[in-house]
């Protein structure tokens, strides 16, 4: 027989690039754009079994063309769940008119945002925001992200890659005064971002190690959660675990997407497909 202890406090989902478009796949990347939408109402089928707070994309839900969202958000429209956004660097492969429109179209309430559940308090960054691609033409993001690549290139930088992005000084005080406001709720802090931070790689965020030192800075900052590196990585600093989720839109047939178990004491990490299932173990255990 299984106590109370046993049961989570809540589940959440999580799906990672569909980068969904009705254009032929790229076998050379392994990518195959048009699968994502069964493999989205496969998710959905399977997120609709099971009682969830809510579910959250990591980013790219779409892949180039701005129409590709009337083919996929009414996917997502058959979850009997809450559904949640973040912005990825392919969500902003559209044509320039649609650029300021992307975030409404996800009727995300900000680019960036918090909410709290149970307990936890989730913070959703835009790692687009300081991004040659991403801000509209003429915006003095442009011209620092053009600056702060043509840096992180002299130093040979491995992340020093066109499609990453990085976060402006304003969000980056915002993420610190939100860690600073749920240490003050008793709150245990769940991170979400499309671009990976830890261990180093080439998918990186252009700013990951002021992020990196800001997380692991705090004990009640318990995971790190992201997409855009398609094959998945884990690490862990301080008390922290940084978690780079599959890619959808990866494989010609196989899935990738995972329920998340939270418990006061850690995070269950149930992998369908291709994730892989995992348990971390929070620090700071957070109160029922």
């Amino acid at each position: 027989m299984s106590s109370s202890a046993d049961l989570p406090l809540f589940r959440f989902g999580i799906v990672a690039d569909p980068q969904y478009a009705a254009i032929e796949p790229h076998a050379g990347m392994n990518r195959y754009y048009a699968r994502s939408l069964g493999k989205l109402a496969e998710a959905v089928e399977i997120f609709n079994g099971e009682e969830l707070s809510f579910v959250m994309t990591l980013g790219d839900v779409i892949d180039g063309r701005f129409e590709s969202f009337d083919d996929i958000l009414p996917v997502y429209g058959r979850l009997r769940h809450e559904s949640l956004f973040l912005l990825g660097n392919h969500d902003f492969a559209v044509p320039a008119p649609h650029l300021p429109d992307v975030a409404g179209r996800l009727s995300m309430p900000a680019p960036y945002y918090s909410f709290s559940r149970h307990g936890f308090r989730f913070i959703v960054l835009d790692g687009n925001e300081v991004s040659t691609f991403a801000p509209p033409e003429g915006h003095p993001f442009r011209t620092l992200a053009a600056d702060r690549l043509a840096a992180l290139r002299e130093a040979g930088a491995i992340n020093a890659q066109t499609w990453n992005g990085s976060l402006g000084d304003a969000q980056f005080a915002w993420l610190g005064a939100e860690i600073e406001a749920a240490k003050a709720a008793g709150e245990t802090v769940i991170v979400m971002n499309h671009y990976p931070v830890f261990p180093p790689n080439e998918h990186d965020l252009w700013d990951r190690e002021r992020v990196v030192a800001l997380l692991s800075g705090h004990v009640h900052v318990a995971a790190y959660l992201c997409g855009h590196n398609h094959v998945g990585n884990y690490g862990r600093v301080g008390a922290c675990h940084f978690v780079n989720f599959k890619g959808m839109v990866d494989t010609e047939n196989e899935n990738t997407f995972a329920i998340v178990d939270v418990h006061a004491d850690r995070l269950e990490i149930r992998g369908f497909g291709r994730e892989e299932s995992r348990t971390l173990p929070l620090q700071a255990p957070a109160l029922p």
